[in-house]
């Protein structure tokens, strides 16, 4: 599809500005959220990552965070997220009022019409509840993406991904113009069933979110007045950035009048600073296994005091912690207020990868009752 009707099908969104921006809840700068990667540790069970991924929804939801969502990643033994749609129906049977969402679905990865008939599914289950956020990237390593997509020509996908963004609103909306291949193919769930003879089904349909670690998404967003998520957490150096060109360049559109940007940050609190510290070591160690080609569970700490770092794994480790805020409660709420006024950002969803999974509950119950969050 051309760029005009690209901006065409976003100027149809009938997502609203209410179901994207949130409030800030207790002493919060603003809205808080959660990124759950779903990660198993040594020890643990995908069964038991899930099951934690349902206390924390829970938790999320009675302490005041805005939304909560799950990120696609493939082929990785200490990521349990490959199919955010599935685990975002499960959670959506054990919440009542938090927002839910992908953080993001791959696109390339999968047919448009798929992704809207797997996100008009969830706005049934979860009416007024659902975000649909879309990346570009794999999500993944390039023969696990061939895998996925079926071809070795990965590039297609992402040089593509503005048409692709535009035929998966259309389904959505369902509005493909007259002469169009696809106007008698539609999304079910979705706004046909309100055309047809008796047919009372919503109109409503999730918001869509453009994810990015770069300025690609961030001025796609900017052009199509969609919320912007940016992924801090593993691109900091880029944050600022791709923050400043996406607001630079927005243009308002039926869905936001004004510019919306989340940034995902790794934070971890605990009782004590040390403990802090040993939880994030183990973690890094499992990203220097998953950078240099051996990626596996996210190991114990113990493991991790045991290990002997190369120089350039130390470096690598070390660079990666820079960016983890951790510490006590008092010490992460500080850091992300810092974070928060640097950037402007309007929105943090965070994200605790701590390989203990009574450290991220712990985590987030800290961060809750250092900004004074509602009382579960």
């Amino acid at each position: 599809m051309a760029a005009d009707e690209t901006r065409g099908a976003a100027d149809e969104i009938r997502g609203t500005a209410d179901e994207i921006r949130g409030t800030a809840q207790g002493t919060a700068p603003v809205p808080l959220s959660v990124l759950d990667l779903v990660t198993v540790s040594s020890g643990h069970t995908a069964t038991e990552a899930l099951r934690t991924s349902v206390e924390l929804s829970r938790l999320a939801e009675a302490r005041g965070f805005h939304r909560y969502w799950v990120a696609e990643h493939h082929s990785m033994p200490g990521v349990a997220s490959s199919s955010p749609a599935v685990i975002l129906a499960h959670l959506a049977a054990h919440t009542t009022r938090i927002r839910l969402g992908s953080g993001g679905v791959m696109l390339p990865n999968h047919a448009p019409l798929i992704i809207a008939e797997q996100f008009g599914t969830l706005e049934a289950l979860a009416p007024g509840r659902i975000d649909l956020g879309l990346g570009r990237a794999p999500g993944t390593d390039g023969a696990t993406a061939a895998a996925l997509r079926r071809t070795d020509h990965l590039n297609e996908g992402a040089d593509d991904f503005p048409e692709q963004l535009a035929e998966l609103t259309r389904f959505l909306d369902d509005d493909f113009p007259d002469r169009h291949p696809y106007r008698r193919i539609h999304a079910v769930p979705g706004p046909v069933q309100a055309t047809s003879p008796g047919g009372v089904q919503s109109p409503r349909r999730p918001p869509l979110w453009l994810l990015g670690s770069s300025g690609f998404s961030a001025r796609l967003a900017a052009v199509l007045g969609l919320p912007f998520a940016f992924a801090h957490h593993f691109s900091a150096r880029n944050t600022i950035p791709a923050l400043d060109l996406y607001r630079e360049s927005f243009l308002p559109s039926a869905v936001l009048d004004r510019p919306y940007a989340l940034i995902g940050v790794s934070a971890l609190a605990t009782d004590e600073e040390k403990e802090a510290r040993r939880q994030v070591e183990a973690a890094a160690l499992g990203m220097v296994r998953l950078r240099t080609g051996r990626p596996g569970l996210i190991p114990a700490p113990e493991e991790a005091e045991a290990y002997e770092f190369t120089p350039m794994e130390r470096e690598f480790a070390d660079s990666w912690n820079a960016n983890v805020i951790h510490g006590t409660a008092d010490e992460v709420r500080s850091g992300l207020d810092d974070l928060q006024k640097r950037t402007g950002a309007d929105e943090l969803m965070i994200t605790s990868n701590a390989p203990g999974m009574d450290v991220r509950l712990r985590s987030y119950e800290l961060i809750a009752d250092a900004y004074g969050l509602p009382a579960a």
